[in-house]
């Protein structure tokens, strides 16, 4: 009996062992204490990961873009000594395991999606990546394509025939993908720096089975990869820098352009968009939210500090988003704010921090109050001391004129040095504004030219008519000499101005016979003819002239002065004048006729010259009358007032003016002038040509800065 019930008991505390062994086997949770990476035949790898026991059912989350696999252990702790392992195989990147609550995610991040397959022995799970020989085969035959070989030679398909590249004009990248039909499936999309192409259902001859390396060309483009997978064809370009793509298909041509950004479009687009961070996938359940940090830190290499008041839980369902903008989130969900001092981010409540930088400012303020004074000298070389000791008395003076807080601010105007006494940190600012403001102004050098050409014609021709006729005047034999004047052939004298006494004995003046005045005056050639007979004397005389002149006046004014400053230059001289004034009086005023050139340049960031011009040339041309018979001088004005942009010594024309005059006059005795042909002898006729041609032309200089040391 004793026997039988010490047995009983003995079995008893046996089973109670048993029950007490699996409840402690059961409180300790399974841990990922090891990983290992092999390579297998076929591009393909695989991950060894070893479990203190036998690993629960995971589950498996694939994608695509950005190429990852994902796995979830429930109630798995990570034991490994780093949480992120990069990789060397040709399509993996890295390995990383995290620990999150009663969770591990295995996260495997790929260069692009691939078949996979698992298995458990023991405690011991292997992954296997890539496809292999058989299932290229199996996925080739469920396709219907009859692969010949290794180089994947395709009939009876959809093939792609050539795979070329050219540049654009305008530096861009353009791929020129030739197929065999239109018909084509086709994806595309972008990851990381990578644009991915993928042809499905077509086939890619062996010969274009290759690797172009285009960066020659320079465009983004730096290399372009052509590979056969299954029965997909897909295409692989590698690209630099920032840039933004575009793809269009022409009938059996599919074209891939690739443009690099400008700065302006950079711009736009981190306008649009601000978070650059690397993309992330979170997904968790009911998680802390000191963990979530924890996991953002690990998985993206940074360095956060998280305030003790940070607590509670958070859902997330967070995919491919940047972290900086998961991290944002996150933060404003739970009434969290950052501040990043160097490489390290400190994270806590909202509030507690803009208290923390509250109390900050009030004690830079304490201490600014009690740091000491001293006093310095800045010698000021290129800029005005006085408008430097008033820009910087108009951002910190307080109280009276020339105080800056406790300190003092002085100028010295004939050394041109400021005398400041501060503390150590306004003295700093002071001098890191002299830095910046105390600088040589670029100074430009800039030329104008006027240039004005004058061309004239004039022709004349004319002719003078002169006729005298015989009579008798008190018995006197008497000529009548045109219109006024007599000749006594009896006593051989000239009557001018006849008023019927010939009693005179002047020699005859031939110029008072003229019955018509039609010549040139001034003539460069004449002819005279004259008949006279005992009753009768005719004179003819005909008059040319012909004057060309050509004529060119330049003008070339210049002047230096610095970025931003008005210059100056003008010659000439002052024209007296009489004038009137209120009293009745004349007083001497003074006209001017000047050469001038003024002009404000203002040197641009792309080294051009943007320039306020006043140009001006006036000449004395003549005289008038004025008050009191005195001459009054007429000028003659040439003035151009403009805005011009002008690259570096480039010379571009301002403005022009074009005069053209042409005129033909006639002089003629009225009939006889219309007579055809003999009309001519009673005709003057004038043609004049006159051109003139105003020209301004204009060239700025930046001057070199090291020609001035």
């Amino acid at each position: 009996m004793n026997r039988h019930i010490n047995k009983t008991i003995s079995t008893l505390f046996a089973a109670l062992a048993c029950w007490a062994t699996s409840l402690v086997a059961a409180a300790e949770p399974v841990t990922l204490d090891k990983v290992d990476f092999a390579s297998l035949p076929g591009d393909r790898f695989q991950v060894v990961m070893t479990f203190s026991d036998t690993p629960p059912q995971s589950s498996d989350l694939a994608m695509a873009d950005p190429a990852r696999l994902v796995m979830d252990f429930p109630g798995v702790q990570s034991k490994l000594e780093e949480k992120r392992y990069s990789l060397s195989f040709e399509n993996a990147r890295n390995f990383t395991a995290l620990t999150a609550g009663e969770r591990t995610r295995v996260v495997l991040s790929l260069q692009q999606m691939v078949p996979y397959q698992s298995r458990v022995d023991g405690n011991v799970l292997t992954l296997e990546v890539g496809a292999s020989a058989s299932q290229v085969a199996d996925v080739a035959q469920a396709a219907k394509v009859h692969t010949a070989g290794y180089n994947g030679d395709v009939s009876g398909s959809v093939s792609v025939s050539n795979v070329d590249f050219e540049r654009g004009e305008g530096g861009e990248g353009r791929v020129i993908i030739d197929l065999s039909d239109a018909n084509v499936n086709i994806d595309i999309n972008q990851v990381g720096s990578e644009i991915q192409v993928n042809f499905y259902q077509t086939a890619l001859p062996g010969n274009l089975d290759r690797r172009l390396d285009v960066v020659d060309f320079a465009t983004p483009v730096k290399a372009i990869d052509s590979i056969r997978r299954g029965s997909t064809t897909h295409v692989a370009i590698d690209a630099l820098g920032e840039f933004e793509y575009s793809a269009y298909q022409v009938d059996t041509q599919y074209v891939i352009e690739v443009k690099p950004l400008t700065p302006r479009e950079l711009e736009e687009q981190r306008n649009k968009f601000a978070y650059s961070g690397e993309k992330m996938t979170l997904n968790f359940q009911d998680v802390s939210v000191r963990a979530v940090l924890s996991v953002i830190a690990d998985q993206v290499g940074i360095n956060i500090v998280v305030s003790d008041a940070v607590d509670g839980s958070i859902t997330l369902n967070l995919n491919d988003v940047p972290w900086d903008h998961a991290l944002d989130v996150i933060l404003k969900t739970k009434g969290l704010d950052k501040r990043q001092e160097g490489n390290v981010i400190h994270v806590g409540l909202a509030e507690d921090i803009a208290e923390q930088e509250r109390l900050q400012v009030e004690v830079n303020k304490q201490l600014q109050e009690l740091a000491p004074l001293r006093t310095e000298y800045v010698r000021i070389s290129y800029a005005n001391a006085e408008e430097l000791f008033e820009l910087y008395r108009g951002e910190r003076a307080e109280g009276a004129e020339g105080s800056l807080d406790r300190g003092e601010l002085k100028v010295d105007s004939r050394t041109n040095t400021i005398i400041i006494t501060d503390t150590e940190e306004n003295i700093a600012d002071f001098r890191r504004l002299v830095r910046e403001l105390d600088i040589p102004i670029r100074q430009v050098r800039i030329e104008a030219r006027i240039v004005t050409a004058n061309t004239d014609f004039r022709e004349e021709l004319g002719v003078e008519w002169g006729v005298a006729g015989g009579g008798t005047f008190n018995g006197n034999n008497i000529f009548g000499a045109g219109a006024n004047a007599a000749f006594d052939s009896d006593n051989g004298g000239v009557i001018e101005n006849f008023d019927g006494n010939p009693a005179t004995s002047e020699t005859l003046n031939l110029t008072n016979i003229i019955a018509a005045d039609l010549g040139v005056n001034e003539p460069t050639g004449s002819l005279a003819l004259a008949f006279l007979s005992d009753n009768l004397f005719l004179d003819l005389e005909l008059s040319a002239l012909e004057s060309a002149g050509h004529g060119e006046v330049v003008a070339q004014p210049s002047i230096t002065t610095g970025d931003k400053q008005e210059a100056m230059i003008r010659t000439g001289q002052e024209v007296p004048f009489l004038e009137a004034t209120s009293s009745g009086a004349a007083s001497l005023q003074f006209k001017e006729a000047l050469l001038q050139l003024q002009v404000t340049p203002q040197i641009t960031p792309d080294n051009r010259i943007n320039m306020d011009l006043l140009i001006t040339q006036d000449a004395v041309s003549g005289q008038a009358i004025g008050l009191a018979n005195s001459t009054v001088p007429i000028i003659d004005v040439t003035s151009i007032e403009t805005t011009a942009l002008v690259g570096d010594g480039q010379t571009i024309v301002l403005g022009g003016i074009f005069q053209l005059e042409e005129r033909k006059d006639t002089r003629k005795v009225p009939l006889l002038g219309d007579i055809p042909y003999v009309g001519r002898l009673f005709r003057n006729e004038t043609d004049t040509y006159e051109k003139r041609e105003i020209l301004i032309f204009i060239t700025p200089k930046i001057i070199d800065e090291a020609l001035n040391q």
